[in-house]
């Protein structure tokens, strides 16, 4: 515990009060949730609005000063000072984790926790506190206090953590390059073709990037003995918008779900409240992602088609015609979503699709395409590419099928053993030579 509270003071030592202000308040309200029986719901209100005041505070308080501003502009009357308040270091990933303890607590679905220590330990432990994945309390629970580190654990561990940074250093950081490129244009001298590999490259750098991380926070995870949930399955190779969601940010659905469209009624309560509950969790995901306009209209975004997907075209069309249109619906779907993720704000989004579906004119992409795409992009994202629809994977259940022996072959294990060590010394090298190596979802 105490180690994850330096990991995260390192990143910010004056906000690490916040995080310590989250345990020991939801420690108090958990304790207060399970004494108080007759009184438990009054107590779970108050501890979810104290979690959703230090959220709202920090992570929306600019945003609705400057939104404030923009109305008394408008009649004339002072506007509010921007305190300028920093965002600490995944407070969304945190107070979700938080909120699911006292939720559980208070449904009996988990005994209460009072350790202090441990408690603190479940939502400060620093694998996965900065950008998850998202752990429910019981979950977890019992691996606080019985857990077994084994060289097993440890070994496995070790695999997937290296796997993450593969796909973060050595993949994500490839696709970056053009998408940085083509983001921070203007518009206005984009070049369609330009536009859309820039667009294209945000995508798998999006789910590199993530799922990159997410790997990592499993890896290590499992070398101190715990075993955290996974966080990605393929999603780009999902039929539809509705599987997307079961395969991308699994952690983030599956809260969503539990403790806000099934609390709403789910699609229990009739056809129109079931559409209703359906956008406003997907606008509440998408304003959890970022205090913006932009993340408000991506969240509607998918809610809409989950709702479009769910009248008929989910069941009618998209189970009606094969693998590859569906696949190729959903990655464009979630691709131009992701517009919404990148722009600057709504305006930049809106010229951004003009230069996509209208283009510009004035300027041919054809010179910067070549420019951009270096034979180093085309090695790297290609077998990348094939990896993130399965392509791998594939070959992989094939050869365990046909050949299980070699799972347990001395020439595969080396071969393992070796491709390790030498993504370990190539990732060195080039963090070492590059500084530049932000995480997506760490502003998240």
């Amino acid at each position: 515990m105490s180690a994850s509270i330096v990991f995260y003071a390192w990143g910010g030592v004056s906000l690490t009060s916040i995080l310590i202000v989250s345990i020991i308040g939801n420690c108090l309200f958990g304790l207060l949730i399970n004494r108080a029986k007759h009184i438990s719901k009054l107590y779970l209100l108050i501890g979810i609005s104290f979690n959703l005041l230090l959220l709202g505070t920090f992570k929306y308080g600019g945003f609705i000063i400057e939104n404030l501003n923009i109305i008394t502009s408008r009649i004339n009357l002072k506007p509010i000072d921007n305190p300028g308040i920093i965002l600490p270091l995944g407070i969304s990933f945190f107070t979700f984790q938080a909120l699911s303890y006292l939720i559980d607590v208070y449904r009996n679905e988990t005994p209460v926790q009072k350790n202090l220590f441990h408690l603190a330990l479940f939502i400060s432990f620093f694998p996965q506190l900065i950008a998850g994945p998202i752990v429910r309390y019981n979950y977890i629970a019992k691996q606080l206090t019985n857990r077994k580190e084994t060289i097993d654990n440890f070994s496995r561990g070790i695999e997937r953590f290296v796997l993450g940074l593969v796909k973060k250093v050595v993949i994500a950081n490839q696709f970056a390059i053009v998408a940085n490129e083509v983001f921070n244009l203007s518009p206005d001298i984009l070049p369609q073709q330009m536009a859309w590999a820039g667009l294209i490259c945000y995508s798998f750098q999006i789910y590199f990037d993530f799922a990159g991380y997410s790997d990592m926070a499993i890896g290590l995870g499992r070398m101190f003995g715990f075993q955290l949930p996974e966080n990605f399955d393929y999603p780009y190779i999902t039929g539809s918008i509705r599987q997307f969601w079961n395969h991308w940010h699994i952690t983030l659905g599956a809260w969503l779900k539990n403790y806000l469209y099934f609390p709403l009624g789910g699609n229990k309560k009739g056809t129109q409240r079931t559409y209703l509950n359906l956008l406003l969790v997907f606008i509440i995901c998408g304003f959890w992602h970022g205090a913006s306009w932009n993340f408000f209209v991506w969240g509607l975004v998918h809610g809409s088609f989950m709702i479009f997907e769910r009248i008929w075209f989910e069941e009618k069309i998209l189970k009606k015609i094969g693998k590859i249109i569906p696949v190729f619906y959903t990655f464009s779907v979630a691709t131009l979503a992701w517009v919404f993720f990148e722009t600057k704000d709504l305006e930049h989004s809106i010229a951004f699709f003009k230069v996509l579906f209208i283009g510009n004119q004035e300027f041919s992409g054809g010179n910067y395409l070549v420019r951009m795409f270096s034979p180093e992009f085309f090695v790297i994202a290609t077998p990348a590419v094939a990896g993130s629809f399965g392509f791998f994977k594939k070959i992989q259940r094939v050869a365990e099928d046909n050949l299980p022996e070699l799972k347990h072959s001395l020439v595969v294990n080396s071969l393992k053993t070796a491709f390790i060590l030498c993504a370990l010394v190539i990732i060195t090298i080039l963090l070492i030579s590059d500084t530049y190596n932000p995480f997506i979802y760490f502003r998240f």
